[in-house]
């Protein structure tokens, strides 16, 4: 054998061993581990913890250490927090490759949620724009607890008064997604044909408010049970995917916001004009590849097409609860909510957003008011 083909062939393998440890790694579950003991003295609060990965039934509601704002903190009494599928992605560890950040074996912090909305009980040496008493609403790890701390410059923002603790708890990572969605990912424009395929879940009641309130024409796409709800938020035109696809209409769009992906990409370019642009954000379910598939394939397929094809992560902030709040306050956005638990069920609330049905928000009411 030729030497060039042997180095290769060696390369190959240590590549193929190496892949080998990494996923081993990253899929190696670590038992939970006995909670630690609370110094004697330390004031405690009530919190949602799970100490390994796995399914809901890992999650404990039990008493942690009260957390103490710091100079540039606010602490906040949690009145009520909202699921959302970043919950139990986080709670299995799943896709695998998230452990990489999240934590191998088992998760780095045992505290879990980040929605929240609540009232300021107190605020750090420094913090001058918000003061006790304060009602607040915005996204911090560990808002299924009785309380959480959020730096004063970060997401946090003022409640609307016309909202109630459940609503602006919704806000938080659906709202913001569908925001930076459609305005900084889809550059939407007013008059401009948006479509939102899932326009019934969390991100998608919240993208059909704001596409409105952007001066868009708004086509949703959800199921029978769901078709008079995206009507009643504003939707202008509304497929029920169990009768019809938006695929085979004939209609082109300049935005579509797919919260779902069960639609391949070439299907999805074909229904778009020819500088529109696709923003994804839901995918297939999976432990290791299917999650990739779409963002590997619109990375590929992306040099081959006249139209943008976009991924979001979004990233929470302050301006942009802001901004969502100033559309609560005007009726713009009404967060629409689907059930809500107590703290004590949260293992059935995240079952229950596990199962893909929602409409709308999930609440947990942790502080009633």
């Amino acid at each position: 054998m030729k030497l060039r083909y042997k180095i290769a062939n060696s390369i190959l393998i240590v590549l193929a061993v190496l892949i080998s440890v990494l996923g081993l790694m990253v899929s190696h579950t670590k038992d939970c581990e006995p909670a630690a003991e609370i110094t004697a003295g330390t004031e405690t609060m009530q919190a949602a913890v799970r100490r390994c990965y796995g399914s809901p039934d890992v999650i404990e509601v039990r008493d942690i250490a009260k957390p103490k704002p710091a100079d540039d903190e606010v602490l906040v009494k949690v009145i009520a927090a909202a699921v959302n599928p970043l919950d139990w992605h986080y709670l299995r560890g799943s896709p695998y490759l998230m452990r990489l950040v999240a934590g191998l074996g088992k998760p780095d912090s045992i505290r879990m949620g980040v929605d929240y909305a609540g009232t300021v009980e107190a605020v750090g040496a420094n913090v001058t724009d918000f003061k006790r008493g304060d009602e607040v609403f915005g996204g911090k790890d560990g808002a299924f607890a009785d309380y959480v701390t959020v730096s004063a410059d970060r997401a946090i923002a003022l409640k609307p008064a016309n909202m109630s603790f459940e609503q602006a708890a919704s806000v938080g990572i659906a709202g913001i997604t569908a925001l930076q969605a459609l305005r900084d990912k889809g550059n939407l424009q007013p008059g401009q044909h948006v479509l939102i395929n899932g326009a019934s879940g969390g991100v998608g009641t919240f993208a059909v408010q704001i596409a409105k309130a952007m001066g868009a024409e708004v086509t949703a796409v959800c199921s029978t049970r769901n078709v008079e709800l995206v009507r009643s938020i504003g939707a202008d035109n509304v497929f029920d995917y169990k009768k019809e696809s938006y695929i085979d209409s004939g209609e082109q769009y300049d935005l579509i916001i797919d919260n779902v992906g069960n639609h391949g990409l070439l299907a999805n370019t074909s229904v778009l004009k020819p500088e529109g642009t696709l923003v994804m954000i839901g995918g297939a379910k999976g432990n290791w590849i299917a999650p990739l598939l779409g963002p590997v394939k619109a990375l590929f397929l992306s040099p081959f097409v006249d139209q943008n094809l976009q991924l979001i992560l979004a990233k929470l902030s302050q301006s942009d609860l802001n901004l969502l709040g100033d559309y609560m306050r005007s009726g713009a956005v009404v967060p629409v909510i689907d059930r809500s638990y107590s703290l004590n069920e949260l293992p059935a609330a995240i079952a229950y957003s596990e199962e893909g049905h929602a409409r709308g928000k999930i609440i947990v009411s942790v502080n009633r008011p």
